[in-house]
């Protein structure tokens, strides 16, 4: 997997609650055994018309917005355990997915893929989209290291700051393997030397 530090980035605002793996990237699409090509059909049946022309109003086909952070309503890949779902938005090109609540299973899929899950208080995530419609080129910092999301300082016209910074969780191993670019595998063959000498003594 790729390394995880930092990033800066526009955002994709998805906001839609209950967003359930089988609209991420519906069952007739996991036939592939390999994780390349799922990103074209994420969102398929909203993004697509039946005779496969893009619908122009939804938000992945729109070029008002871009970047590598997907930012989705309460409850974000509930419904079946398929690890496609994680597959399918990093393919797409995003590497951070931003919610106020994700499904257990989805979140440890997607961190078991390099895909960083970020959870935010619902009033944090209101501020987020309304950045955006605000502002539809308005970058997120996400940092890792911190356990930091920030909105960059934007000013609307009543005078209100819609910046700001709010802190998020994440299982500590889950964290230093990001920030190494491990999978599982990689982090226990990074231990090779202290797994020697343990079993020297």
């Amino acid at each position: 997997m790729k390394k995880f530090t930092k990033l800066t980035s526009a955002i994709v605002p998805l906001n839609i609650e209950n967003i359930d793996t089988d609209q991420i990237i519906p069952a007739r699409f996991l036939k592939a055994t390999t994780r390349e090509g799922f990103g074209e059909n994420l969102f398929r049946d909203w993004r697509y018309e039946n005779d496969n022309q893009p619908k122009a109003d939804f938000v992945l086909n729109d070029p008002t917005y871009s970047g590598q952070i997907l930012v989705a309503g309460k409850n974000f890949g509930c419904g079946s355990s398929r690890e496609h779902a994680a597959w399918a938005i990093q393919d797409a090109g995003f590497d951070v997915v931003i919610s106020s609540f994700f499904a257990d299973i989805f979140k440890e899929n997607a961190l078991n893929n390099g895909l960083l899950p970020i959870q935010v208080s619902e009033e944090f995530l209101k501020n987020i989209f309304t950045a955006v419609e605000t502002d539809p080129k308005v970058k997120l910092t996400v940092d890792l290291e911190t356990q930091t999301v920030s909105i960059d300082e934007q000013v609307l016209p009543s005078g209100e700051d819609l910046g700001g910074a709010e802190s998020f969780e994440i299982n500590a191993y889950k964290k230093s393997c990001l920030i190494n670019g491990y999978d599982d595998i990689d982090f226990i063959l990074a231990q090779k030397e202290l797994i020697e000498e343990f079993e020297k003594r």
